[in-house]
């Protein structure tokens, strides 16, 4: 059994939250910006939102290092910019929604099927995005982040629930994307087939702010 987060991704979100990173920051220059580096501030209030990135997968495995668990090829988040200083700084956005969807998603544990649902919980989060590119994703006070998996077996229907603190990510302004790297979540409830951890790796892109790329300065 296997998967979820996410975000949501991440599901994050999470998830997540967007931006582009590691660029050079123009004088008086926003964090986030549109139009390249030192471009156009992005205003507070747009709706950022990013799919994964072309030919890449969103993974819930069972370890750091294994191939055994979740996959999908299809999934977006939807952040609104809630502070954008001047840079450099720290940009806040709220993750509203992070989605998978479940027709992309396949496992390869032994038992299961198919995958029938992947719920991102507990939304929004907060997402901050440094000029450096660091990312951070947090639930709200006295939450968590929160993935809801739902999976077909031999035996039946199961869902598996995986829970993290927060997660961190990067942001590139290469190709103005995001990306989580084998982000930890622990399993909460679900059946002896939903695995005990969940890694989630994924990358985000392109970040858009009403089709225009998002830089990080």
């Amino acid at each position: 059994m296997r998967t979820r987060p996410l975000i949501a991704l991440a599901a994050a979100v999470a998830a997540l939250s967007p931006l582009a990173a590691g660029s050079a920051c123009a004088a008086d220059g926003a964090v986030l910006t549109t139009g390249g580096t030192g471009g156009t501030p992005v205003a507070v209030g747009d709706v950022l939102t990013a799919p994964l990135a072309s030919g890449t997968t969103a993974t819930l495995y069972s370890s750091a290092t294994g191939t055994s668990g979740v996959s999908c090829t299809s999934s977006t988040f939807t952040a609104t910019v809630t502070d954008n200083p001047a840079a450099p700084g720290t940009a806040t956005e709220a993750v509203s929604a992070h989605t998978f969807d479940s027709s992309s998603c396949t496992s390869n544990v032994t038992g299961v099927l198919g995958v029938t649902a992947i719920t991102v919980d507990h939304l929004p989060y907060t997402t901050t995005v440094a000029s450096d590119g660091s990312l951070t994703v947090t639930p709200a006070a006295g939450s968590t982040i929160q993935t809801t998996v739902k999976l077909r077996t031999l035996l039946g229907s199961i869902t598996c629930v995986y829970q993290a603190p927060g997660l961190t990510g990067k942001a590139d302004n290469t190709d103005s994307s995001i990306t989580f790297t084998n982000q930890q979540f622990t399993k909460v409830s679900g059946s002896s087939l939903c695995f005990g951890s969940g890694y989630f790796t994924a990358k985000y892109a392109p970040v858009t702010d009403g089709g225009a790329a998002v830089h990080v300065n």
